[in-house]
């Protein structure tokens, strides 16, 4: 098992660690005074940091690459405001070896729970086009089984193992509940159909067998182009599949990104389009949000604190849950939760029954799991844990009864 995570560097600076990684990205380089050293990022559940190693030997020379496992011998450095590694010594591990949750975060819902809601919300569709379409790809065995392990982003939002089924789920709760209020303006069955299809390039665009990374195919094309064309070729093989509808379900696609400067090739455009842009604008920046508060916790800084500013928010962030919990006075209903919470189950919602998957010591919280840039070391809000597994109290308040 590892004894050191990214998450804990701030607490060996100057100190030697030997632990293991995997490495996310890796170049030889020159250095000034003439001979070869390398650059790494490495990479564990909990997060990123930058490596140089200055005096590699010729055999490492010849092995070393990114997407491989390693075993390194080195310093903890401050550098910057962030951390990295002068690596003394690195070694290939076989992944045989290894126990690859140590590398990779994991959504804390079941898989097959969260496919089984999935395949409920698709089961209560009236637009018998639409449900044929969407299990078109849930009955695809190659792509389900893509769509049940892909992360939803290279980092940011939902960036962990199963992290697009979790995104996809939430949605469309999202949309569950929004859609009766505009019941005279929207088609829901067309609203969720676009909550489960706009991210379905991803498959495609990510690679995660070790680390988080880009396809050639998704740095060309991105996922939004790869879900285009993936559309038009399940509701090509739909005998008679109306192209109105095929074009709606195209627009949620191409516009769920929602202005031109995020990378949406057209503005939404159609009542759906809009209400489905706002809920996965929603939806992404409270994980991030989520995230900004396990990183001010891992700094050091009080949980009734505003964060530092946020390059992906554009802005500093103040949890005030917990604001308001430190304030008697405030009349807030706010509690910070223990960390067991409550075990009993419910029979009104198929989650409930979801059993815990097996955890490792500490309490865990949701965060992203590597900077974008590799540069900086961004951690769990706790030391060395994935994502906590939800407990049934938690899914019956995110999800409700279905």
């Amino acid at each position: 098992m590892k004894n050191f995570y990214v998450s804990s560097a701030a607490q060996r600076v100057n100190q030697e660690i030997h632990a293991s990684f995997v490495v996310s990205a890796a170049s030889q380089r020159e250095r000034k005074g003439g001979g070869a050293y390398l650059a790494m990022t490495l990479t564990d559940r909990t997060g990123s940091m930058e490596g140089r190693m200055w005096k590699p030997t010729p055999e490492t020379l010849q092995w070393f690459r990114a997407n491989c496992y390693v075993a390194a011998k080195g310093r903890i450095e401050a550098y910057n405001g962030t951390y990295q590694i002068c690596v003394e010594e690195l070694q290939q591990l076989e992944i045989q070896a290894i126990d690859i949750a140590d590398y990779q975060r994991v959504s804390r819902y079941n898989e097959d729970l969260l496919w089984q809601k999935l395949v409920a919300y698709v089961d209560g569709f009236s637009n018998p086009h639409l449900q044929a379409l969407v299990r078109c790809f849930l009955d695809d065995p190659e792509l389900s089984a893509a769509f049940r392990q892909a992360p939803a982003a290279k980092s940011l939002h939902h960036a962990w193992i199963r992290g697009l089924l979790e995104h996809v789920v939430f949605l469309l709760r999202l949309c569950e509940i929004v859609a009766p209020h505009y019941k005279d303006d929207v088609d829901a069955d067309l609203l969720m159909t676009g909550a489960i299809l706009h991210d379905i390039g991803k498959v495609r665009e990510l690679a995660w067998e070790r680390s988080f990374t880009y396809t050639t195919e998704g740095q060309l094309l991105g996922h939004i182009t790869i879900g285009i064309g993936m559309v038009r070729e399940k509701a090509a093989a739909l005998p008679g599949f109306p192209d109105r509808l095929r074009i709606l379900v195209e627009h949620l696609i191409l516009s769920h990104h929602g202005r031109y400067e995020f990378g949406s090739p057209k503005l939404p455009m159609t009542p759906e389009a809009i209400i489905f842009s706002a809920l996965d604008d929603l939806e992404a920046k409270m994980q991030n949000m989520r995230a900004e508060f396990a990183k001010a916790a891992d700094s050091g800084r009080a949980a009734d604190e505003v964060t530092e500013y946020s390059r992906s928010m554009e802005r500093a962030l103040l949890n005030s849950r917990i604001y308001l919990a430190g304030d008697p006075n405030a009349g807030s209903t706010a509690s910070v939760k223990s960390s067991s919470a409550s075990s009993e189950a419910t029979d009104a919602d198929e989650f409930a029954a979801a059993e815990k998957s097996e955890s490792v010591e500490g309490e865990q919280t949701q965060e992203e799991a590597f900077d974008p840039g590799g540069a900086t070391a961004v951690a769990d809000s706790t030391t060395e844990n994935a994502l906590p597994t939800a407990t049934s109290e938690e899914i019956i308040t995110l999800f409700g009864a279905r």
